[in-house]
């Protein structure tokens, strides 16, 4: 039977109803008080009984969005602990110094950020002083992900406690002199004050997720008590537009991450004028995390809403904020009393009868400067209640005014964010509005002085008090080196002793060297397994039963392949980190993993392998964020290269990648060719990371999917897989060698590659008596940054000769170089070889196909290989130009 027209079926059509008499009775009630007392009255008894339903743990959906006011009350408010007039004081100087230190800058043009941080300062100083957790303390401290474009105002606070100088104020984003301080927060440059580096918009929130389960994971695997150390991420209204800000969110909420807290500044200005000028981001915002499942807390209005509130009688007044979209509410806080009576209050009678007895210095103070976010006690509670709350993280919707306490030219205006710098005048207003004792004769020559009320004055010993309280200063970074003990050297030797006559991917020989390496009793427990849901395209699930797959909850369900071998297994203490399809959230892992030696002093050696094609082209940005934050470990791109991976096609060929990361100066990159080369680079990999000498790199290896038989490791060619080129055979080792007259060629290959370039070498030799000599160039990138080395050195009058430049001394033949990637990744060397040089690669867009073909296809194959040696022969008059010919006509070329 269908439905009635205008009829749509709900959830509670398929559900028996046991009393229909009652049920008829609640909506007879709800009926009854919407026709006497009107809808609104309704809706708020609604409202009220799911609130209430909600405090009660009845099963019910959430409300995902509630009303445009403060989640706790100032009746509910804390006890505040702390001395409120010193605090002001405090902060008081850090906004100042803040905006002193921007504008002294702007003579030089370096830029900066003032509004941010003035709308933000107290935010971050009820944190320094009541609950951000130092290095110092039991355990690991607190996470700090502080807001990028805040920075100055973090410098100024740590000028006022004496870990930052004037001269270095002065030096804000001048940094190359020395002494200087990057504009935003830089562990790389500044490793003793910064941990996380947070500009790039989107990548904070998404690392401070991941950060908190890394601690969960660390604390369930028993390698480090990290129960009181909490996340806490500063982030903009605007910066929450990155699909990165939310795209863990769900993860937070379903491991019960109650170790986290964003706190989001809600100014409502992004960079060019308000976040969402038609709507309500605050509420767009209480949606998004309610329904991910966090707990939210709106901290959004002053203490002087509360009368406004208490007249309230009817709703209108908590109606009508409902309604004013954000851009009007920005125009109210810079226009006059007049417009604000007319525009807001006068939107009905009942709002205009509340105006009434509003004094136009109340509606100005509400209307222009009162905001949650601005008033310690209100942000107190705030961050009191998100760490009481447990089995859910906690956003804080903390509403201000951007550009606070900066003057009217700054407050609420649209261009802000491109303010650097205030008149004297308006330092002068600032100075008076702040209550700070700096005299007019201070302003010598019209520059602006920074202030500090002494190193033994009340306000830094205060400040100083705090902190010890709290386990000392923050941010800061401090790193306890603990050198690793190098594994085993059985867990390489199958590595390097080859596969006999049994074939073996690269991926499998990295995985086997990785699953030997974490049976080593000293360290294998440290080895972080990172994997996006491809597991069992790398050949890894051997690795489920035996080392677990990591879940807070354990495995609360019979997995399907229980009785198999190798079956899906979940565990508490679980090693492996198997991501769901997410690589920027097997990133952020990674990174969490890479930098626990200095977040926690626990050095772990994580590897992150990924579809290739998925790895550096897709995440990018987060291998910068890895490298500014001084992580260490292994990415690898496995099923590499244009060709190797058989019918997939365009969108997973990646012939790209070792481009990509040539660009990153702490990625060390190598496209390894044998298995006994990936064991030679993992072990130096952790003697550099993990040593007594540890270098602040990463490593990244590129494996592929393609079977071949492994040969075991020549003699004495340790150095030049770890400098990136050795010859692994010449023309004088094949059975049926050319004539010892005959032309020569060499012939250079990485990954894959060697393989076609092996067989070009028989053909060469057979078919038109050319020897070539096999180099295999492990790594590109290395070769390139020995040479770049030896440059520099050059332009400070030291001689170097480049490794690829001695490595080939001698040879008078030219150069052939073989990849599995574009050209111009071998190209990058190509300036310090001495012979004649071309090179073959797989320039332009993948397709679908056999391997062969693809090779074919890119003119990669053996027989491309020997047509390009001809030619290259022809042109130096060693072979006919004939043979080209003859040669693609023999190879159907």
């Amino acid at each position: 039977m269908s439905d009635p027209v205008g009829k749509l079926p709900s959830e509670l059509d398929q559900l028996p109803d046991r009393d229909t008499e009652e049920t008829a009775e609640w909506a007879a009630s709800l009926d009854a008080v919407a026709k006497a007392a009107g809808t609104r009255r309704a809706e708020y008894l609604l409202r009220r009984t799911l609130q209430h339903a909600e405090a009660a743990g009845l099963a019910l959906p959430k409300l995902l969005e509630t009303d445009y006011v403060n989640t706790i009350p100032t009746s509910a408010e804390p006890e505040f602990p702390g001395d409120e007039e010193m605090e002001a004081k405090i902060t008081a100087w850090n906004r100042w110094n803040a905006a002193a230190m921007v504008t002294r800058g702007s003579k030089y043009g370096v830029g900066g950020h003032i509004a941010t941080f003035a709308s933000a300062a107290w935010l971050y100083e009820t944190g320094f002083q009541h609950f951000f957790r130092g290095k110092e303390a039991d355990g690991s401290g607190d996470q700090l992900y502080i807001q990028g474009h805040a920075s100055p105002g973090i410098y100024a606070r740590a000028f006022l406690d004496g870990r930052i100088s004037e001269q270095q104020l002065d030096n804000f984003r001048q940094e190359s002199g020395g002494n200087g301080l990057p504009s935003y927060p830089h562990p790389r440059r500044l490793p003793w004050l910064w941990e996380f580096p947070t500009v790039s918009m989107g990548l904070g929130p998404l690392s401070a997720i991941y950060q908190a389960r890394f601690n969960r994971y660390l604390q369930n695997r028993n390698i480090k008590d990290t129960a009181n150390s909490h996340v806490w991420a500063f982030l903009g209204d605007g910066e929450m537009d990155e699909p990165e800000s939310t795209a863990a969110l769900a993860l937070a909420s379903r491991e019960q991450l109650d170790n986290l807290t964003f706190v989001i500044n809600c100014n409502l200005q992004r960079l060019d004028g308000p976040v969402r000028a038609n709507f309500r981001v605050v509420q767009e915002l209480e949606a998004q995390f309610r329904g991910a499942g966090w707990n939210v807390i709106k901290s959004l209005w002053g203490s002087a809403w509360d009368e406004l509130f208490q007249l309230d009688t009817t709703g209108a007044l908590v109606r009508r904020l409902r309604e004013v979209p954000d851009a009007q509410f920005q125009t109210y806080a810079t226009r006059d009393v007049a417009y604000i009576r007319q525009h807001f209050f006068g939107a009905n009678a009942e709002l205009v009868q509340l105006a009434g007895v509003l004094s136009d210095a109340k509606i100005a103070e509400c209307f222009h400067s009162s905001r949650g976010g601005h008033e310690p006690r209100k942000v107190y509670a705030a961050y009191k209640a998100a760490l009481e709350h447990k089995g859910a993280p906690t956003v804080i919707l903390a509403q201000t005014v951007k550009g606070y306490t900066l003057g009217a030219g700054f407050e609420s205006k649209n261009a802000n964010h491109q303010m650097k710098k205030l008149t004297i005048d308006e330092f002068k207003g600032m100075r008076d509005l702040l209550g700070l004792p700096i005299p007019d004769s201070a302003f010598a020559d019209g520059v602006v002085p920074y202030g500090h009320p002494g190193a033994d004055s009340p306000e830094v010993r205060y400040l100083n008090e705090r902190r010890a309280a709290l386990g000392g200063p923050a941010p800061a970074r401090k790193v306890h080196h603990v050198a690793l003990p190098a594994p085993a050297e059985r867990s390489f030797a199958p590595l390097i002793k080859g596969s006999g006559k049994q074939e073996m991917a690269t991926t499998m020989a990295f995985v086997r060297l990785v699953k030997d390496l974490m049976r080593d009793k000293e360290t294998g427990k440290r080895w972080v397994p990172i994997v996006p849901d491809e597991a069992r395209t790398f050949g890894m699930e051997s690795l489920f039963p035996s080392a677990g797959i990591y879940s807070p909850l354990g495995q609360t369900y019979e997995p399907v392949d229980r009785d198999q071998l190798m079956y899906y297994k979940e565990a508490k203490d679980g090693q492996i980190l198997n991501e769901g399809i997410t690589e920027a959230g097997a990133m952020a892992d990674f990174i969490a993993a890479c930098t626990s030696y200095a977040t926690h002093g626990e050095p772990m050696i994580p590897f992150y392998i990924f579809y290739s094609m998925f790895g550096w082209q897709r995440t990018a940005d987060q291998m910068w964020q890895l490298a500014d934050q001084l992580g260490k470990g292994f990415i690898v791109g496995a099923t590499a290269g244009r060709t190797t991976l058989t019918g997939e096609g365009l969108q997973h060929a990646d012939g790209h990648s070792h481009l990509i990361a040539s660009t990153n100066p702490a990625s060390l990159n190598y496209d390894p060719a044998f298995a006994y080369e990936i064991a030679v680079i993992v072990k130096d990999g952790l003697r550099r990371m993990y040593g007594e000498q540890p270098e602040d790199v990463f490593y990244y290896l590129t494996v592929y999917n393609e079977p071949k038989v492994q040969p075991a490791m020549p003699e004495g060619v340790e150095e030049g897989i770890l400098r990136g080129l050795y010859r692994f055979n010449e023309a004088s080792s094949l059975e049926s060698a050319p004539a010892a007259d005959a032309p020569k060629i060499q012939l250079m290959a990485s990954g894959t590659a060697i393989h076609w370039v092996l067989e070009a070498q028989k053909l060469l030799a057979a078919d038109w008596n050319v020897a070539a000599d096999v180099w295999s160039a492990t790594s590109w990138g290395e070769l390139r940054r020995d040479a770049l080395e030896c440059d520099e050195a050059l332009l400070r009058g030291e001689v170097r000769t480049p490794y690829v430049t001695r490595a080939l001394e001698g040879v008078t033949s030219p150069v052939l170089a073989v990849s599995d990637w574009m050209r111009q990744v071998p190209d990058q060397i190509s300036q310090w070889v001495e012979q004649d040089w071309t090179s073959l690669g797989t320039d332009g867009f993948g397709l679908s196909d056999t391997r062969e073909g693809a090779r074919r296809h890119f003119g990669v194959d053996a027989q491309s290989i020997v047509v390009a040696a001809l030619a290259q022969l022809a042109r130096r008059g060693e072979v006919p130009a004939s043979a080209i010919k003859e040669a693609r006509e023999r190879y159907g070329l």
